[in-house]
């Protein structure tokens, strides 16, 4: 929905906003009558209130009565906020590593007499706006968030300063949305796809094929880790050998790419996956295509997740630290609530190359 499809009252909403968060309008400050706002902006008085009323309820503004509406401070808001609990906004909950990721963080909270309010995006940018507004309506005092579709920007930006504006704390993890600057856990995703890279080429690969998903900013680092281990050493990129696909063509667009590649005379000898769950899901088109791993192709995925072992052939991969990062971005976090002048400081973890029995030396044979 475009600005100019909004309700008015929406409208008004964001322009009044914009004018509290670039500090135009301070706190305690007398906002103009509703008469006056309405003339300004050619909406009628009843909009005018409504939208009046919905910020005094979010905690924006507050009345007196015969005096007006006046801008509230920041830790208005948070006078009757359910400071005992955070929130934690993932793209996923329920499966691969984010259920170790929660659980880290839940057990630091929860020693901490802390609750934790849980939601998904499903990696949809629109359900990204919906949970950071039911976070704000419940009032959490500090937010975990890992940022939907990190590749393609941020349209929720205004809710995200609206947590600035009341003073709540927001730690991000395995991205961040460049615009904002709040502390970040991540992996290094560059230097993991170099070392996945580079662990093929010395196996003497040479045709090595690399899918990435791009619509978030891990998946363009781990590809721009690829693609700097193959020039270092020398090996030149297949032709149609980067497949990229967004979150929504993951289980139909690698595939598809994957089973053309596998059938060319000159195939690829290895790949190397975006994660473990893509890895995973090309081994039926590797049988597909007639070939075997890692007696004819060798694959490297990324996340170390519980599919990297419970899969027919034990993946090599590249570690992530799920729980330990959970754990720690809680602790930051309830850092941060506790003394607001604090300053979280980004974490990178180096990931771990662990080898298993996905890959193999080109022309070694099963012992």
């Amino acid at each position: 929905m475009t600005r100019g499809d909004m309700p008015k009252y929406l409208r008004l909403k964001q322009e009044i906003l914009s004018w509290l968060h670039s500090g135009e309008w301070k706190p305690h400050e007398l906002l103009p009558s509703e008469n006056e706002l309405a003339a300004r902006f050619g909406m009628s008085r009843q909009t005018v209130r409504q939208t009046l009323g919905e910020l005094e309820q979010e905690g924006y503004l507050y009345r007196q009565r015969g005096k007006g509406t006046f801008v509230a401070p920041p830790d208005f808001a948070k006078a009757g906020a359910a400071q005992a609990a955070v929130g934690m906004v993932t793209t996923y909950i329920s499966d691969y590593i984010f259920p170790h990721i929660v659980r880290g963080a839940e057990a630091v909270l929860r020693a901490r007499g802390m609750g934790l309010y849980l939601s998904s995006t499903d990696n949809d940018k629109a359900r990204e706006r919906d949970s950071l507004q039911m976070m704000m309506d419940r009032g959490v005092g500090g937010l975990i968030v890992e940022p939907t579709k990190s590749g393609e920007g941020n349209p929720n930006l205004e809710q995200y300063l609206a947590f600035r504006y009341r003073g709540v704390p927001v730690v991000m993890i395995n991205a961040r949305y460049p615009e904002l600057d709040c502390p970040c856990l991540v992996v290094d995703d560059e230097a993991g796809a170099f070392a996945a890279a580079e662990h093929l080429i010395k196996l003497g690969h040479r045709r090595i094929a690399g899918f990435f998903k791009t619509d978030d900013l891990q998946g363009t680092r781990r590809m721009k880790g690829f693609l700097r281990a193959m020039k270092r050493h020398g090996v030149p990129i297949m032709e149609d050998g980067i497949v990229t696909y967004a979150s929504e063509d993951k289980w139909t667009h690698p595939a598809e790419r994957a089973g053309l590649l596998l059938r060319r005379e000159e195939r690829p000898t290895a790949l190397v996956c975006y994660n473990d769950e893509l890895a995973v899901a090309l081994l039926p088109v590797i049988r597909a295509a007639g070939l075997a791993v890692p007696d004819d192709l060798s694959i490297v995925g990324f996340d170390d997740s519980t599919l990297a072992q419970a899969a027919e052939v034990k993946l090599t991969t590249l570690t992530h630290p799920k729980t330990a990062m959970g754990e720690r971005a809680a602790e930051m976090l309830l850092r941060l609530m506790a003394d607001p002048s604090a300053e979280g400081e980004d974490v990178t973890y180096a990931p771990r190359l662990i080898v298993r029995e996905s890959t193999r030396a080109v022309g070694a044979k099963a012992e």
